[in-house]
């Protein structure tokens, strides 16, 4: 919970540096989240040969670029918590992207009832990030940063938006699942509007302009600047010119093949572009970190362009899935002082690790009786190597996309994998799957039946990583015949015939 006691304690000690020397010593923070970025989605790994990200590019020259980065969570909202808490969704109860639905749930409850064709009951989630938890942003204020909230926030409106959880200030203000109507003007934000004189403007453009006036206000700083982006999440639509440009050259023979979607990715590698260069002309990006990062995988299940929006090739599954499509992400981490440029490293990094490793690196202490369920990555970031604990991926919901299985949380540990599939097996025993990620990255190889001993000293970390987070876990679905399952429907989509994308 918050400490009033902590606040007033960081806020003094804030004064006092800020008033004894003309220039603060503490870097500032840019974090950049893309939405529905999926791990081959730029050409950082060498996955895709239709997208460009020249930016995203010059942005890992500055400095390290991790291969095994994962989200809290395969959708949206409950990786938001996880990075501006340090919590796993586990443990806030957010487990679904309903942030923005009037009814107010700040407890998740145990579900009542689930069809006889499902082997559990998912839990009932929470609905809006508490103010009761210490955020990032709150931190950073109270140890002198000017904080500011950019674009996509999706974890509750008014009580619950930016503005009450430590950010000064938030544009556009939305609390929506994306871009209100469009990504180019006129838009439907409530008291926002495109620039006077530019009727189709691109909202990354001007988010981009907006954050960049942030830091032109800020640069003696320090400054956070939380600029989570609405790209590439629906609706899916672009810059005509941009989209026109790529129907030329896409190739159908190519799993990537969205015209739109390849125009929406430029359009958001371009607004990275303008915060890199805003950095480079106040002469700060040597005092700045930066952060970019991805909520969940790419999108596999909805339709443009007679396709889906991308491929996550050669991960398998992809939003709102719990295999490595849905949950590994991008991520780019440049610390001036800390990283190395131009450096990739291997450690497994997740969502829930952002906020206490920005606390170890600023020198920064956790309020009273604050807990993390991430850990610092700073050995990493410095080059090191890191044997951290087992990170864990809770997802108690069966959204029918493709690749999707029934409510499971996963392990990783190492090269190796595991997924639980609550009550699922034979006799309402769970079911498994393991896989070993360094041999069978795309997932195509159970060897859970080969290696019971494995299975189970994993699925025991699962358990007490379930009950150190208090997680209200799926229940037994009384009325489930495992005898009338069809374990072939797993993983097929289940609904295609509302091809508009879905606000989710």
């Amino acid at each position: 919970m918050k400490s009033k006691l902590f606040i007033t304690l960081l806020s003094g000690l804030a004064f006092l540096n800020q008033t004894s020397f003309a220039v603060t010593t503490k870097p500032n923070i840019v974090f950049i989240l893309a939405d529905d970025l999926g791990w081959a989605d730029t050409t950082l790994y060498g996955k895709t040969k239709l997208y460009k990200t020249p930016n995203l590019e010059r942005l890992a020259k500055r400095g390290v670029t991790f291969s095994r980065a994962y989200s809290a969570s395969p959708l949206c909202s409950p990786t938001r918590s996880a990075v501006l808490t340090g919590l796993s969704p586990a443990r806030t109860g957010i487990t679904t992207p309903n942030c923005h639905l009037p009814k107010v749930v700040l407890k998740a409850t145990e579900g009542t009832k689930a069809p006889a064709t499902s082997p559990s009951i998912s839990p009932d989630p929470v609905t809006r990030l508490n103010t009761t938890y210490q955020t990032l942003p709150e931190t950073l204020k109270a140890a002198g940063y000017a904080t500011g909230h950019f674009g996509k926030w999706h974890l509750g409106p008014e009580p619950y938006s930016p503005l009450q959880q430590g950010f000064d200030m938030d544009l556009p203000h939305w609390s929506g699942a994306g871009p209100a109507g469009s990504y180019v003007a006129p838009w439907k934000f409530k008291d926002f509007d495109a620039d006077p004189g530019e009727p189709n403007q691109h909202i990354e453009d001007r988010m981009a302009k907006e954050a960049t006036a942030f830091m032109e206000k800020h640069k003696d700083g320090p400054f956070y600047l939380n600029y989570w982006m609405f790209s590439v999440h629906a609706p899916f639509d672009a810059k005509k010119a941009l989209i026109d440009k790529y129907r030329s050259i896409v190739n159908p023979s190519d799993p990537q093949h969205s015209p739109t979607y390849a125009a929406m990715v430029e359009s958001m590698d371009d607004a990275v572009g303008t915060l890199l260069d805003t950095l480079d002309r106040l002469k700060i990006a040597d005092h700045t970190i930066i952060v970019f990062a991805s909520d969940n995988g790419g999108n596999m299940y909805n339709t443009i362009d007679d396709t889906t929006p991308t491929s996550n090739t050669p991960l398998r599954g992809g939003k709102a899935t719990v295999f490595e499509g849905g949950v590994r992400t991008p991520l780019i981490i440049a610390w001036p002082g800390i990283t190395a440029a131009g450096t990739r490293n291997e450690t497994i990094v997740q969502s829930e690790d952002y906020y206490p490793t920005f606390l170890a690196g600023l020198g920064l202490p956790a309020a009273p009786d604050q807990k993390f369920d991430g850990v610092s990555i700073l050995p990493a970031l410095q080059g090191k190597t890191q044997d951290r604990p087992a990170t864990f991926t809770y997802f108690p919901h069966a959204p029918g996309v493709p690749d999707w299985l029934p409510p499971a949380v996963t392990a990783h540990q190492g090269d190796w994998k595991l997924i639980r599939i609550f009550f699922a097996g034979e006799n309402g025993a769970h079911r498994y799957q393991l896989y070993n990620l360094h041999d069978d990255l795309s997932e195509k190889n159970n060897l859970a039946a080969k290696d019971p001993e494995r299975v189970k000293a994993m699925d025991s970390l699962i358990d007490k990583f379930l009950a150190d987070t208090n997680a209200v876990i799926p229940v037994k679905n009384p009325s489930f015949d495992l005898k009338k399952y069809r374990i072939e429907d797993e993983g097929k989509q289940k609904d295609k015939k509302n091809k508009k994308a879905k606000d989710e």
